[in-house]
């Protein structure tokens, strides 16, 4: 149990999840090849779980003193499970992670590829050991980290099968994850800076330069009230470009994505309590899985409404 605290087995699942979603519930229903079979998928996604799962020992590791401050209950190293036992989970978690994609590169017969693996560890352990103590810098981590693991799936799934006579299809699918990948920055890279917010005091007394300890959190706020309406405003686009003919997928991202994210517009201008920002970085989180979600709805809605 300590070590599933540890991983935050919550946040992989929503990983796994999200990619599982995409090949079964999109790659799938399109008549195209795919590189890999359904076992090999099944490893890449085991390793982008674990490589994430060591992100987040490395970072619970060097984040013992802030949370300590921040969310004391949910304290596990130095307590549950000693330092050397978590350094030891760390070094398991990257090689059995980086292994994996050395040998899903040679499958696809793009050896060069098993550098993204390594890439991702170490980004993971630099994020953890200094990035996010800059500020912004450490947030456009995190995002750009969680929008890579949509992407990588079409690199070793879709891209390795791309010929010419379906290229132009294939351009088609991969626009469509890069959408979603965009959207899940936007959404991310919100989340963090919310959590930012959450945990202002144990942050500030560590020393790190957070933007609502380097603006405070009224400003802080606001800027997040502003940085909201990009989403919104990108789905509004896309059901008025794409999807104003397809009733049921239109009305699911209205009540299920755009409805939440503009209650979340409205709370987040008033928001100034770490309750407030803890339940806001939840409902961020819901939205984003319901937003993947919608990717399983167009394409249904899409089939049986040609």
């Amino acid at each position: 149990m300590n070590f599933l605290k540890l991983i935050r087995y919550q946040n992989l699942l929503m990983l796994a999840f999200m990619q599982l979603v995409f090949r079964y519930g999109f790659f799938k229903f399109q008549n195209i090849p795919l590189s890999l079979n359904d076992w090999q998928y099944g490893l890449l996604v085991l390793s982008t779980v674990l490589l994430a799962a060591g992100g987040y020992v490395i970072n619970n590791i060097f984040d013992q003193d802030t949370d300590t401050i921040n969310k004391p209950n949910k304290v596990i190293v130095g307590k549950s499970i000693s330092e050397a036992k978590a350094y030891n989970i760390y070094v398991v978690l990257n090689c059995i992670g980086v292994g994996i994609g050395f040998y899903l590169s040679n499958v696809i017969e793009k050896p060069g590829f098993a550098s993204i693996f390594i890439l991702i560890a170490a980004t993971l352990y630099f994020y953890a050991t200094s990035l996010k103590q800059m500020i912004l810098i450490g947030n456009v981590i995190v995002a750009l980290l969680l929008a890579f693991s949509v992407i990588i799936i079409g690199v070793f799934d879709l891209y390795p099968a791309i010929y010419e006579g379906n290229q132009r299809e294939m351009a088609v699918i991969f626009s469509i994850l890069l959408d979603y990948a965009l959207f899940t920055f936007i959404l991310n890279f919100i989340r963090e800076i919310v959590k930012d917010l959450e945990d202002v005091n144990g942050d500030y007394n560590q020393g790190m330069n957070t933007l609502p300890i380097a603006i405070g959190i009224n400003r802080t706020s606001k800027i997040v009230f502003a940085l909201s309406f990009i989403p919104v405003l990108a789905i509004l686009f896309y059901i008025n470009n794409y999807l104003f003919q397809l009733q049921f997928a239109t009305l699911y991202l209205m009540l299920s994505v755009l409805g939440p994210l503009l209650y979340f517009t409205f709370k987040i201008w008033n928001a100034k309590t770490k309750k407030d920002f803890s339940q806001l970085s939840l409902l961020l989180k819901w939205i984003l899985f319901f937003g993947i979600v919608s990717i399983v709805i167009i394409t249904i809605n899409m089939k049986y409404n040609a």
